[in-house]
């Protein structure tokens, strides 16, 4: 859910539904624009640094993509997407005040319908309800929750991805033992700082 760890407040009763954060976009049309966020558990932006590696990786890929966020948290990902060429972008959000929060992002950078959606409910709801493929896929969930497997099964079920989809994960955990289960191909990979993050292909079935 591109987040980036922060040192917890003293006190609790401060934490609100309030955008108090914020994420600068890096690159494209949007670059130097901020992303604001709330003070959520779990809800982190993927530093900048690693940030810059994950669009180093897919320079070359972004035009006119189709893109899903699947635990979008701040946003910083699909609307990076967005602002580097990519035609349309779908951010699922389950935490209710950041789901309204990234639909006053979209509005503050002028995306219409026609180049965004926000669904703000689970990936596990939302995921069956899709019906078309992705070319760029973001699977970065809260890590606690152990989403990985779950999220990836529901995505081929569905049907949610072709030949040439490019998958991103980001885990706090080794990806090859964790994914070891699926038929896939690493594209890409690095650890940066206590974060592993990769970029992958399912092979053909």
């Amino acid at each position: 859910m591109n987040r980036t760890t922060r040192t917890p407040k003293s006190n609790k009763s401060n934490k609100s539904n309030t955008p108090t954060n914020q994420v600068r976009i890096i690159g494209g049309q949007f670059k130097r624009r901020n992303i604001s966020f709330i003070d959520a558990d779990g809800l982190r932006p993927t530093p900048d640094r690693l940030r810059e590696t994950i669009f180093n990786w897919l320079m070359g890929e972004l035009q006119d993509a189709r893109v899903l966020d699947v635990c979008a948290g701040s946003g910083a990902l699909a609307f990076e997407c967005l602002s580097r060429g990519a035609s349309f972008a779908t951010l699922i959000e389950a935490n209710t005040a950041q789901a309204s929060q990234l639909k006053y992002s979209a509005d503050t950078l002028k995306l219409t319908k026609t180049d965004i959606q926000i669904i703000n409910n689970t990936a596990q709801k939302t995921l069956p309800t899709l019906g078309s493929p992705y070319d760029i896929i973001f699977i970065d969930p809260p890590y606690a929750l152990n989403l990985w497997h779950d999220i990836i099964n529901a995505i081929i079920t569905h049907n949610l991805y072709h030949a040439d989809t490019l998958f991103y994960v980001e885990s706090d955990q080794t990806l090859e033992p964790l994914l070891n289960s699926f038929d896939i191909r690493w594209v890409k990979s690095a650890k940066v700082g206590q974060v592993f993050a990769g970029i992958f292909q399912l092979n053909p079935l």
